[in-house]
This record gives structure tokens, sequence and C-alpha cells, in this order.
């Protein structure tokens, strides 16, 4: 909000203090008195002046909002930060700039402002913390903390996500927000996505809190925040996997650098730089050009999950060949799919996605996914494999088994070579009821839990809606709510799903 008489009426006492000033040395005792109360009218007048200055810089963030930003009703996704430098609040920001763009009603507040009803009245709520000192949470969410952390609330109308900041030299690196998360949980709140931390502003991971929010807006096609640095990848091989399912097309891809060496590992993650297909590409295809970009404005990038490791001597990705629904492709699986051509050059960044790195202790790993989820899953098994760690159990659906059993030969060998203990298939199409890996984990959940308590991990990887929830909510069943809980925070239960 400005106030331009506010702001007129500063800069005029405060010119009359300057005239006063140089009067007070000129003019005589009795005028003096006079001068100086002048003086300190002109100064009261400067010091409000200055703090209209300093309200308009900390609101000139939210210039260009509706009104109705600030205020929260039942039908808006509540952006919530918790701030010490002011760092989280940016955040916060431009995660409201993003999803307004994607046509979102939302609604913008400090943390320590949150009252009891608005989380009663919430459905979607993301929370963007920063960590201060040893683990501490920043000063504005202390009210939050005292007045509302404290209690035991029903909070299982909510969905929520924490963008949680820190720094990776404190030994409690973003320990707020995951601390903040857990009390959520444990009020039944249920996430949108996992918890994503990052490392003093690191843009990859702010990358990746993009990407999701374009997954729950249904908007995937702004422009990044930051661009990356991509680096010069060559694409080498591409291979359709699923000729005659009933799903949509799945290609392995495979690329090289075009200089340097390989290096990632088990969990992480590509981020593909898509380019405009060419002209006589979509002609040919008879699909639209991507609306409302052109080569001035960078297309968004795509993540995929790593399906190979280092010593196979190529990153391979899965990637599912998608379409809008005006029936044009969609952007990244568009451009690895079917524009981009083998030997060609492309933009590639390869992002560290620690939570869902391989646990390093040799434990009995549970591997879940459907679909080209599996991409993440066989990166795991193949690092497994190349330590003898064998107590691998794999649950993996798809549509039919006659089309959609990627990677068929391979599987099959690591049953044989026992780097697979166990494999459970479920092809949904194959009979007359639908058959999902959450109803093959029910038919195993004995042998689940005797894996669990012989200290195994399990990792999830696939697709957000559907299948993450569904095998989230299996597995309390399973395990119980409580033992599901303590295996995240000891880092036993890790996910990639999108």
């Amino acid at each position: 909000m400005r106030f331009p008489s506010l702001r007129l009426m500063g800069i005029l006492c405060l010119a009359f203090t300057v005239l006063f000033m140089l009067s007070f040395f000129w003019q005589g005792a009795v005028q003096r008195d006079l001068s100086a109360g002048l003086l300190l009218l002109g100064y009261l007048a400067f010091c409000l002046w200055t703090g209209i200055r300093h309200k308009e810089s900390q609101s000139r963030s939210m210039q260009g909002f509706p009104a109705e930003l600030r205020h929260h009703d039942q039908g808006s996704i509540l952006i919530t930060y918790a701030s010490q430098t002011g760092y989280a609040e940016q955040i916060a920001i431009k995660t409201a700039t993003h999803l307004q763009k994607a046509g979102m009603n939302i609604a913008v507040c400090a943390l320590g402002a949150i009252q009891p009803a608005q989380l009663q009245q919430a459905q979607r709520m993301l929370f963007v913390v920063s960590t201060t000192g040893e683990g501490d949470a920043p000063d504005n969410a202390a009210a939050f903390t005292r007045r509302l952390m404290s209690q035991t609330l029903d909070l299982s109308h909510l969905s929520f996500s924490v963008l949680a900041l820190g720094d990776r030299h404190y030994q409690q690196f973003c320990a707020f927000g995951h601390h903040l998360a857990h009390w959520l949980r444990q009020q039944q709140a249920q996430c949108l996505f996992d918890l994503i931390e990052v490392d003093n502003g690191d843009e990859g991971a702010l990358r990746h809190w993009q990407h999701y929010l374009g997954v729950i807006s249904g908007h995937t096609e702004l422009s990044d925040w930051s661009k990356p640095g991509y680096q010069d990848w060559i694409l080498t091989e591409r291979e359709l996997l699923n000729p005659g399912s009933l799903g949509g097309p799945v290609f392995r891809i495979a690329c090289r650098p075009a200089d340097g060496a390989l290096t990632w590992t088990a969990g992480d993650i590509a981020e593909i730089e898509p380019q405009q297909p060419p002209v006589a590409a979509v002609n040919a295809a008879n699909v639209a050009d991507v609306p409302g970009q052109d080569s001035a404005n960078p297309l968004p990038h795509r993540e995929y999950s790593i399906s190979s490791i280092p010593a196979d001597g190529k990153l391979e990705l899965l990637v599912r060949q998608m379409h809008r629904p005006d029936g044009s492709l969609g952007i990244g699986s568009g451009w690895l799919t079917a524009y981009a051509q083998v030997g060609q050059t492309l933009g590639l960044r390869l992002r560290e996605n620690r939570n869902f790195h391989t646990p390093a202790q040799d434990i009995p790993l549970i591997l879940i996914g459907n679909g080209t989820g599996l991409a993440g899953l066989r990166a795991h098994i193949k690092a497994r494999a190349s330590k003898r760690q064998l107590r691998n159990w794999l649950f993996f659906g798809e549509r039919q088994q006659a089309h959609d059993y990627f990677h068929r030969d391979e599987i099959q060998a690591w049953q044989q070579t026992l780097v697979l203990a166990r494999l459970d298939l479920c092809f949904s199409r194959d009979q007359a009821e639908r058959r999902y890996v959450q109803h093959a984990m029910l038919e195993q959940a004995a042998d689940i839990l005797s894996w669990v308590e012989q200290g195994a991990a399990i990792l999830v990887c696939g697709s957000l809606q559907g299948m993450a929830e569904e095998v989230h909510a299996t597995l309390i069943l399973i395990l119980g709510a409580g033992r599901l809980e303590q295996m995240t925070e000891q880092h036993l239960y890790r996910r990639d799903v999108y």
C-alpha cells in the first residue's frame, strides 16, 4: 500500500528541518527555542517518513498481487513462511507468484501469524521454513511453535509440503523443517509431496520444488526461476520398449557426456533442457508448437530418474511419451522420444538426490514402483549387485506383461543370480480385476513386516498420484504409522515420486 500524502509531508518536514537547523545557528536565544521545537517536529516527521519507507520496502515484494492473496479461504492454497533473514519469505513469494500464474487461488502469511482456525480450515498448505542456529525455528515462528506445535490437533483434512532451508555445515541441518513435518504427520496431515531440503540456496533443490508446484497445479510449462548450467551430452540410443501397449509409448534413452566423466550416485536425477522441435518435425507430426514459448524464453527443465550407474558407461532413462489435451507431445518427453536425433547434443544436468540414495549398509532392501518408476529402482539394484548385496525384493507394476515388462531379460537374470531374492510383478490389465503393487504387498504383508524387523529399508519410485499414495497407505496398514514414521526419520523409507 502506498502513502503519497504522508510521504510528501515527510519530505516537506525534512526540508523544513534542514532550514531550521541552519537558522538555529544564526538566530537569537528566544528564536532558538522556537527553532528547537520546530527542529524536534521535523525530526519526528523524518522518523515517520523513514518508517513508511521501511514498510513499503518490506511489502514491495507483494506488489501486483490482488488483495485476496493475503487472506485465506477454504479454496486457497495457503503458503506460509518462517524466515530469519527474509530468504524464506522471498521463496514463499516466488512460490505464490508461480501458482498464481498457473491460475490457482493462493494466500500468503508468516508462520507466526497462523491461527488454529486457519489450520482447521485449510485444505492445502505449503511451508517454506528456515532453520537458525543449531536446529532452532526462526524468531517469527516462535508464536506458532509455542501456541500450536505444543498441541495435539486433528489435521486429517490437511495436505501439506515443506521446503526446508538450511546450511549443511550445521549439524542440525534443516532441523526445524523436519521437526515441523514430523509434527504435521503426527496430527494426521497428509504429504502432497516429500520434504525438500535446500542447502545454502541450492538452485537444483529449488527447481525440484518448482517441479512439484507444476505437478500440483497441473501447469508445468512456466519458465524456471533460474536457468541451470547445463552440460553437453550426446544422445546415443533410443529404443521403444513397449510396442503394442495399451499405455503410452515408453522409451529407453541413453546418452554420454560430450566431455567429462560419468559421475553420479544411484537415486540421482537427470535434468533435461528441452528444445523447440524443428518446424518440419512439428508439421510432419501434425502437432502444435509449445504454447506461449519462443526462443527468447527457455523452456522449463524436465526431471527424470536415472536408470543406470556410471559403471554401465552411459546414462540411461525410461521416458514415457506424454501428450497434452490438444494432442501435441509433452515438452520433455516429446524432445527426448521424437524430436532430438540420435547423435544430437542435449542439454543435461545431474542433480544429487540425497534423500533417495542407496543405503550404505548391507541391509535388506524392498523396492516398490510402477511404470517408468522402474528406472530409479533399476539403478539401485545395479548398485547393490555391484557390491554383491543380495537381499533385494522388487515389487513392480504395469499394464500388460506381454508389452510392458520393461527390462525383462535383465530382471530375470537378477533372479537367477540371486541379486533379487524375491520378485512380485503386477500387470493390471492381464485379468478381469485390476491388480496393482499395493495388492501384492498386502498378500505379502507378513514377510514385509519380517524384512523390516530384520532392518530392511524401503524405496518407492513412480507416480505420485495413485501408486505412491496407495503404497504409503498400505505400508501404514502393514507396519503401523508409528513405525513408518520412525523409518522415515532414520532414512529407511525413501521415495522418488513424481
